[in-house]
């Protein structure tokens, strides 16, 4: 099959990884896979991948509204899908979902597939809602399936009246990598302590890996946790990932004064270690699908503490392998984690679970494989039914 995956953003974050891991699977099991994404990407998965996937930048496909820019990039997926003629197009994020869905309508005898990796309607004004919700809603005219990264996702868009079935397809991992972690062996370093500092005399260590965006709320968790940190002073805190407000946290630790706690560690290519070396790992964001990064926590032994976001709780168990907190209200995740900070006993227990937990579902070979197994079905269902009088799988 000719294959085009449409994203609106080709950052290094978990959508994104998610949906070039199917890209790898599919284009090493005989398909022909393109990527179509909007300007500014990342330059690792072309350097890395661009031998095995082809990638075709749209420049006006934005991130933000931009009615005469929206415009343009359906005229100029319109013309590549043409030229393309692919057998299937998957849309992922919210622009790009809406955008290419419209686009494919000029070809219409691929199967037209949406992922949905975050609920975009969840955690806005009720505006913002009505609007993301109808704009799904007209796109869903469009699509043959829908696949979501867990089951909790899928249930808000069929709840919403969005769609009437959505298929789950977990987010694949390399596994093994955080199963078998260590520390890195430059944790002195990021730590601030001295090379000869024994681990046991270490400062206990919260991290968070994240791109730096605003609904991560980066600088909302640094300010809830200032007072923590001034009660329990022997505390580092490590933010790993990059991202378009990282200059807005770096001033945001100067500006609580938070210098000798907060490293910015940039993008590692090895955050299993991080995990390893972290006594908790949070993530505070307002929106998610089901984080990647929460099942890599999990996966690494490592207790959590987390908003309590649809879908999450597919994989954190609030009170055996973590804590889940008000997603409204962060000053409960600071104090959550003060609360485990202080009582190792609670956090030994935690951690016990997390290892315990069962993380086979997001195993990295799933996923290639569930999501091209559901495009063969839906095909062969829609011309059972008869080419162009099949109704829409929605």
């Amino acid at each position: 099959m000719r294959i085009v995956h449409v994203l609106t953003r080709l950052l290094r974050a978990g959508s994104e990884e998610n949906t070039i891991s199917s890209c790898i699977w599919q284009a090493k099991h005989g398909h022909d896979v393109i990527v179509v994404h909007g300007p500014d990407p990342d330059p690792y998965w072309q350097k890395n991948f661009g031998d095995q996937v082809s990638f075709v930048e749209v420049p006006d496909l934005v991130h933000p509204i931009h009615p005469l820019k929206d415009l343009k990039a359906i005229r100029a997926m319109r013309e590549l899908f043409r030229g393309l003629e692919p057998d299937v197009i998957h849309t992922h994020q919210s622009k790009a979902g809406i955008i290419g869905r419209f686009a494919a309508k000029v070809v219409p005898d691929a199967l037209v597939v949406h992922g949905i990796h975050i609920v975009a309607f969840e955690q806005v004004g009720q505006l913002k809602k009505n609007i993301y919700i109808a704009a799904e809603k007209l796109a869903a005219r469009y699509t043959d399936l829908f696949i979501a990264v867990s089951r909790s996702v899928g249930q808000a868009y069929i709840d919403e009246g969005i769609c009437k079935h959505v298929e789950p397809v977990y987010s694949g991992m390399p596994l093994e990598n955080f199963r078998n972690a260590q520390p890195p062996e430059d944790w002195p370093e990021l730590l601030g302590v001295p090379a000869d500092t024994t681990e046991a005399a270490r400062p206990k260590v919260i991290l968070m890996v994240a791109a730096y965006e605003t609904r991560k709320r980066h600088r909302a968790f640094l300010q809830a946790l200032k007072p923590v940190l001034a009660e329990t002073p022997n505390v580092q805190i490590l933010f790993a990932g990059r991202g378009p407000v990282e200059d807005d946290v770096r001033a945001a630790v100067r500006e609580f004064e938070l210098q000798d706690h907060v490293t910015l560690c940039g993008f590692r290519n090895d955050p299993y270690a991080l995990m390893a070396l972290a006594d908790v790992c949070v993530l505070t964001s307002e929106r998610e699908g089901l984080p990647r990064v929460v099942v890599q926590y999990v996966a690494t032994g490592t207790p959590v503490v987390v908003s309590d976001l649809p879908g999450l709780e597919e994989i954190v168990k609030d009170g055996v392998n973590g804590l889940v907190t008000d997603a409204h209200d962060l000053s409960d995740t600071a104090d959550k984690l003060k609360q485990l900070l202080n009582n190792p006993d609670q956090l030994a227990k935690l951690a016990e679970g997390a290892k315990a937990t069962d993380v086979s579902e997001w195993e990295l070979e799933r996923l290639g494989q569930r999501t091209t197994a559901l495009y063969e079905q839906t095909r062969a269902h829609l011309s059972q039914k008869g080419a162009g009088t099949a109704p829409k799988l929605t």
